[in-house]
């Protein structure tokens, strides 16, 4: 069966989506977007007297050397600010993979941003969620306590999924959105296209399983924020904004939702490479993403030519 809107260039893409699109020009355009709707959330609560909740991912990334940048070069203090991870790889006994681990979402958080941020600025490390395998309803209720998020930030996967909220057909569209953090399997499809894009193709030692933050958690922010970048992202990007709500395709169900946004490039609106390849410009800002994923560059400067 074909599907018209893998096949919409950029003005039809734009033309009747089902969910508010952002394009801009490269990723760092993306990923500096990003990082300034942080800041600028946890400036104007802080001038408030009011915390701040978000779920944070670790996919996309671009975004936090901007914020760190931002944060310590504004003096923002993070002293009233929870960051939820979304999720965390686990070993094949379901614990967190250690920190060590090039794939640990807690060390690249750890190395990438926390370490990073001055100390007299950074939130305390209780402020610092990670979902926990062993105790899967601590973050549903600490989000609860909280009185909400306000922003859940994110990536999509290739299947649709927001967090590791993997696809799944035999549950029906509100059964899947009921689903909270959980531990489950990560698919073929997932570990197949995360060992690509971030473990140098090394299928047989990506890990199976996660711990996630539900579906649930993430439609029940104030608002979201999604970003993508990746070549394959273009056939997402255009299921997410015209195809049907089904569990099978989970960012689809987020298409009720009051206040969500997809932003990404030029180069994903786009159904072609304009020169048929990619350049790296830039300086990376220290932001680890080697040691992270073992990547060959920086996806913080990437941009198509």
């Amino acid at each position: 069966m074909k599907h018209e809107y893998y096949y919409y260039n950029k003005e039809e893409l734009l033309k009747a989506p089902k969910i508010p699109l952002i394009v801009m020009e490269d990723n760092a355009a993306v990923f500096k977007q990003m990082a300034e709707q942080m800041a600028e959330e946890i400036k104007a609560h802080n001038a408030e007297g009011k915390h701040t909740v978000f779920i944070c991912p670790v996919g996309p990334v671009g975004q936090y050397p901007y914020f760190v940048d931002l944060v310590n070069e504004q003096n923002i203090s993070l002293k009233n600010v929870w960051f939820i991870n979304m999720d965390e790889y686990l070993d094949d006994e379901k614990r967190w993979v250690p920190e060590d681990h090039p794939l640990s979402f807690r060390g690249f958080m750890n190395r990438t941003v926390y370490d990073r941020i001055r100390s007299e600025l950074v939130m305390p490390k209780e402020q610092r969620v990670f979902p926990d395998p062993f105790d899967t309803e601590r973050v549903p209720k600490l989000i609860e306590e909280l009185g909400g998020v306000d922003i859940a930030f994110g990536g999509i996967g290739i299947n649709g999924h927001v967090a590791f909220n993997e696809a799944d057909a035999s549950l029906a569209n509100e059964e899947f959105l009921a689903q909270k953090t959980r531990v489950l399997a990560i698919t073929p499809e997932t570990r197949t296209a995360n060992a690509i894009g971030d473990f140098n193709g090394a299928l047989e030692d990506m890990p199976h399983y996660c711990v996630t933050i539900g579906i649930y958690e993430i439609a029940h922010a104030r608002k979201i924020r999604l970003g993508c970048f990746r070549n394959w992202h273009r056939a997402v990007v255009r299921r997410a904004a015209y195809g049907e709500p089904s569990s099978d395709f989970p960012v689809s169900l987020l298409q009720s939702h009051p206040d969500l946004t997809l932003t990404f490039t030029d180069y994903v609106a786009a159904l072609s490479d304009k020169k048929g390849r990619l350049v790296y410009e830039g300086q990376c800002t220290g932001c680890s993403w080697r040691r992270a994923y073992g990547s060959a560059e920086c996806i913080a400067v990437r941009r198509t030519s």
